[in-house]
């Protein structure tokens, strides 16, 4: 093998991200949601929408936290009504991922959003799953589901939502916690992550993007997650640094959502190279990219050419972190970094 050399320039660097394998492990399906199918799948089932125009409509994505954006988000998720319109949203997704060399992917769905819609809970999983199913046998992406509660109804709805998902188990691999974070801290939901710990279910929750500290620390120690979903507030207690990089514990970053929710005021203030620094599983990934200004790639670019200080040594950091956080096979995990390392060779890290 030639010696290690440098990545000559940025461009360079980018391109070689680009093509990089990937794993995505914070993406809301119903976040994929791009203007032009919301108004596809509106016009098929009947949903009159409050937007004129595919461009009136993308034009109201001016979020300015993260109620805001939920608004928005769970009107573009009146128009999800069939199976077919789970699948055609997911495979709409995968086709994207596949351009942005993503192998292993786990989908975050929210059921409670469609079933307090009348949507049955079937529905929602069946189309989702024939997706990943099909994502499988013709990109070649390995692809699973996660079940999320919103944490802004009640743990008794979260546990009915577990129950009538027991059916379709077979189908999804854990469950998180997702939607508004402030004022519904991760205790509150003790007994549904129990229930699913017993059923053999992987378990993740978001924490510490607009909630504090306090919050990623309860989702560890109540919940007893496997990884924390966003966690970039982090940094404002060194105890919980320190306990993070001691246990590997993943953080799933979403740098363009966190911009547009202003949780950095632009990307060239994110603390991602303060999270490398400390030694922390940090990953990237697109969390709701059809919002949020981009999907994957889009958001290594972004970080990459806002902050100067990230070289190929931190590219490679980052894609291998989130094969290793992932919930797939050590076997898989192993020929993809195996992958990943066959990019990066002779490459100066």
């Amino acid at each position: 093998m030639s010696a290690d050399h440098p990545v000559s320039d940025r461009l360079s660097l980018l391109n070689l991200i680009c093509r990089a394998p990937k794993a995505e492990l914070h993406i809301h399906i119903e976040g994929s949601l791009e203007p032009e199918l919301i108004f596809r799948l509106a016009r098929r089932n009947g949903v009159a929408l409050a937007y004129p125009s595919v461009e009136a409509l993308r034009a109201a994505y001016a979020f300015t936290d993260l109620q805001s954006f939920l608004d928005i988000y769970y009107a573009g998720a009146s128009v999800l009504l069939k199976t077919e319109d789970f699948f055609d949203m997911a495979w709409a997704y995968f086709e994207r991922a596949a351009a942005d060399h993503v192998v292993h992917a786990e989908l975050f769905f929210d059921p409670q959003t469609h079933t307090d819609r009348g949507v049955p809970i079937e529905s929602v999983i069946v189309g989702l799953h024939h997706a990943c199913q099909r994502a499988r046998a013709e990109l070649g992406i390995d692809a699973h589901l996660i079940l999320c509660f919103l944490r802004h109804l009640s743990e008794e709805a979260a546990l009915a939502t577990l129950e009538a998902a027991l059916p379709y188990r077979h189908h999804f691999i854990g469950v998180g916690l997702d939607s508004s974070e402030r004022g519904h801290p991760p205790e509150k939901f003790a007994r549904v992550f129990a229930r699913a710990r017993g059923l053999g279910l992987q378990v993740v929750a978001h924490a510490g993007e607009e909630g504090p500290p306090a919050y990623i620390e309860s989702a560890l120690d109540v919940l007893q997650v496997q990884r924390i979903d966003h966690g970039v507030r982090c940094l404002e207690s060194p105890a919980l640094v320190r306990r993070l990089a001691a246990s590997r514990m993943p953080l799933t970053v979403c740098p363009l959502s966190n911009v547009k929710l202003c949780v950095f005021r632009e990307m060239a203030a994110h603390n991602l190279p303060a999270l490398l620094d400390a030694g922390l599983c940090a990953m990237v990934n697109s969390d709701d990219p059809a919002y949020f200004g981009g999907y994957l790639n889009d958001n290594f670019v972004a970080v990459f050419e806002a902050l100067p200080q990230l070289g190929a040594k931190e590219a490679y950091t980052l894609l291998r972190n989130g094969f290793e956080a992932s919930f797939a096979t050590p076997e898989a995990k192993a020929g993809w970094i195996a992958q990943l390392d066959q990019a990066f060779a002779g490459v100066a890290r």
